[in-house]
Order: structure tokens, then sequence, then C-alpha cells
């Protein structure tokens, strides 16, 4: 029997058919995964404790006098690095969302999920914040056991009280860091300094989230990438036998056992891959829904590998196909396509990002509204303009025809516009009719600020359509 042969014939007496987290019962089976050691792990801890970082820190560190990111959807107002954006700019987001649904799609086709295991912010948070403080507390697999199944005494009451205090304030100070990205840090010192006697509904609305995320990370944990989160059912659609997943080595590892029998495989059927599985899946069952890729199980292969002075790379990133064949990984044509549209993307993205202007104006002819005789040698027509400061200082701003020749008046206040605020004006624009050869005529303005030109629009003057003739 060849080495595939008995991969399926193990697979079959070994597969299961329900989750790991459900006992025969349909009643959930809680994990004890063990704290993962090793290089993989070390690298992600890096990771995801640079994330971290990033995002508590966020809120109170600015760019050019704005938070470095601020969401302030009531105010309709986002700042970027720096940048401020407007609702005016909802344009600028096509392409970026575009190249962020290719770019999860290539990642899933040619990496699987590692994005889940890597960035995601439920494994980041619950593996590298949540899980160490409960390591810290309740020690390491084994004695987390032991304290689950004993009577309830003073050490574990203690234990528990201590921890899931840590948890509330973890998950509070989250909420709270959440928010600031909304409000901004200043404002919610606000709302700290006048709790609980005064806005006591928003007091309310933060402890409820609060509570949300300590419920999602202290008791639901690796449920909402089994159960909720779809990404994890995505991936069955999108995988094939080329993407680059984390994967048991069946051909070389067949059949499990312990001893020097040359007939046995490498896998000696330690379970060390199943004891650090953050999810309790046994990888030698070949890719499944509920494994987010995060190389606890190679981590744990590698170091049984070199204790028993066999080849590292049992279990390590690797496609069907070059575990079959015993070929190293190449792209296929999808995958290459893929990475082509996706670099387009973000070339596209950058240049409009890179190219948008610090004012926006809109003119736009008066709806029904034709030209009008504007004493003897002229028309006129109606315009309606609105004017967005994007910049971070007031600004007077004027209209100029760049061509053809002719005369703009702005109805009302000159152009003082305060940042972020919009100017609504109507306007005037005149030709003379020496100017106009047809019935519609093409027209460029200029917008300028301080006698520079930082704005060019076009639009259409209407005149008599006897011109036509």
């Amino acid at each position: 029997m060849d080495s595939a042969a008995k991969n399926t014939a193990n697979q079959q007496d070994s597969f299961r058919d329900q989750m790991a987290t459900v006992d025969n019962e349909g009643k959930r089976v809680w994990l004890f995964p063990k704290m993962p050691k090793g290089k993989l792990y070390n690298y992600r801890r890096v990771v995801a404790y640079s994330l971290l970082l990033f995002f508590y820190l966020a809120p109170h560190l600015k760019m050019g006098g704005e938070p470095l990111l601020f969401l302030n959807f009531a105010g309709r107002k986002f700042v970027f690095f720096g940048n401020t954006f407007y609702p005016q700019d909802f344009h600028l987001l096509i392409f970026p969302v575009i190249a962020l649904l290719v770019f999860t799609i290539l990642f899933t086709v040619v990496y699987g999920r590692i994005f889940c295991g890597w960035t995601c912010p439920q494994t980041v948070f619950m593996e590298f914040l949540y899980r160490p403080v409960e390591y810290l507390i309740d020690g390491d697999r084994r004695k987390q056991q032991v304290l689950a199944q004993q009577e309830m005494n003073m050490e574990k009451f203690l234990k528990r009280t201590v921890k899931h205090a840590l948890f509330l304030s973890i998950s509070f100070w989250t909420i709270l860091t959440f928010w600031s990205y909304l409000i901004g840090f200043s404002e919610v010192q606000v709302y700290l300094s006048t709790w609980p006697n005064a806005n006591f509904s928003a007091l309310l609305v933060v402890l409820a989230f609060t509570g949300a995320h300590y419920f999602v990370f202290g008791w639901f944990r690796e449920q909402v990438c089994t159960l909720v989160c779809p990404y994890g059912r995505l991936q069955g659609v999108m995988l094939d036998n080329d993407s680059i997943v984390v994967a048991y080595d069946y051909v070389r590892g067949e059949p499990r056992g312990r001893g020097r029998n040359e007939e046995k495989g490498d896998c000696i059927d330690c379970k060390r891959c199943v004891d650090v599985c953050p999810t309790g899946i046994d990888i030698r069952n070949g890719t499944q829904m509920e494994c987010i890729n995060c190389t606890a199980c190679i981590d744990a292969c590698n170091s049984v590998m070199y204790t028993v002075n066999k080849p590292k790379g049992l279990i390590r990133y690797a496609s069907e196909n070059s575990i079959m064949k015993g070929t190293k990984h190449a792209l296929n044509a999808r995958a290459i396509a893929y990475s082509v549209v996706l670099v387009l993307l973000v070339g596209l993205a950058s240049y409009s990002f890179i190219n948008r202007g610090d004012i926006e104006t809109t003119l736009i002819r008066a709806q029904g509204t034709m030209f009008q005789e504007y004493g003897a040698d002229a028309y006129s027509n109606l315009y309606n303009m609105q004017m967005v400061n994007k910049t971070k200082e007031p600004i007077t701003a004027e209209l100029k025809l760049i061509a053809p020749e002719g005369k703009i008046v702005v109805m009302g206040d000159e152009l003082s516009i305060e940042v972020g605020k919009i100017a609504k004006r109507n306007l005037l624009i005149i030709l003379n009719k020496d100017q106009l050869t047809k019935s519609n005529t093409h027209l460029r303005i200029g917008v300028y600020e301080n006698g520079e030109l930082v704005e060019e629009i076009g639009t259409s003057f209407v005149g008599p359509n006897s011109l036509d003739y």
C-alpha cells in the first residue's frame, strides 16, 4: 500500500464528522490550548504587538495638527495619517475598496487564511492579549484543566476574580480607545470626568459594548471563527490545490506511530499539534474550516521533530499539490492575474489620493433656466455653485473665466470658507454675443486662491438655438 492510500485509510478511521468544540450531545467543549513556543510564534508576536501598539496609540498621536486616525461619522470628517477627507471624497474609496477585496481574494487563493492567523483582530486580541493574561494567572494547559475541574475554593475564586477583572479592564479600555477614533480622545476625557453624574446614557452605551467585547474574548472565543465569521466558509470556494496553507505532509508522516519501524512515517502521534491549536482541530485531517493558519502546530511539530532527530517541516506552509508531488510551490495563472489586477488597482488608488485637490467645486446650471439677455450685446446663464474647503485653514476663493472671455458675477458674500465647510452660491456667467458661435458652448473656469490657480472646472453655456443654423 503506497503512502497516499495509507493516508486515505488512516483519515477514514480518524476523520471527525462534528466540530471539535462540540461533544456528542451538542454541548460545548471548552478548549485549553497549550501556550505556543517557536520561531513562527515569535514572528507573530512581533506583528501582533505592533498592531496592538498602533491601535492603542493612534488616537493620541498627531500628524499635521490632526489625529493620526479619526473617523467622525457624526461630523462627517475623516482623517487618515494627517490627511482630512470629507463625504465629497467618497469616490476616492472606490479603488481602495476594490483593491482590498482583490487583496483578500489573492491572499486566500495563494496563501490561504494567513490574514486570520497573523493580523485578524479576533486572533490578535485573543492570542496576544487575553490568552497571555490567562496563562499568567491560571497557568498552562494542564493547570487550566485541573483548575476548571476542581471545586470552587479560595484559590480558584481569587484566580477567577483577578482574571475576569483584568479581562473587563482590557475590554473597557479597548472600547474607550475605539470611541476615541470616533469623537477624539479629548472628548472622551470630558465624558470620563463627568461620569456617572452626567452623560449617563453614554456611559450605558460604553458599558454595553464593554460587556459585548468581554463576552467575545472571555467566553465566546474560538466560536467567532468557527460559527460567526463568514471568511472561514468563503475559503472553501477560494482555495485550490495550489493554495499555500498550513498543511500536514501525509506522504512523509503516514502511517503514524512511535519506534524505528521502517514502515512507520515520521509522525509519532504525540498530538502536540492538537494541544496547541486554538480552535481544537487535528491538522492531520487536512485543511478544515476552523483552521486559521496560526502556525502554532508548525512550531509544536518542529520542536518534536528536533527532539526525535527527524527533519523539520512535517507540518508546514505548503499546497496540496506540492505535498502530493514532492515539489515546490509555484504561482498559477489565476494568482498571477489577481496580482496584476491588484497592482493596477493600488496604482489607481494612489494616483487618485495624490491628485486630490484642496478645494472641490461643483458648478451646475440652474434647473429650468435658459439664457437671458444681458444688455444689448451679451447673454447670461444662472448657475448653482458648491465649494468645499478641504485644507486645514480658512480660504478666500475667486472664480475667473479662462476660456472663452467673459465675466462671472457671484451673488452674495465673498467666497470665504472655513475649514471643512461648504460654501453655496448662485452666480451669473456673462458672455458677449460675438463670443458665441453655437447654442452650447464649453466653458473653462479657474478657481483662484491668493491669485494662484488651485482648480479648473468645466461647464456648458446655453445660447439661442438660432446660432446652430
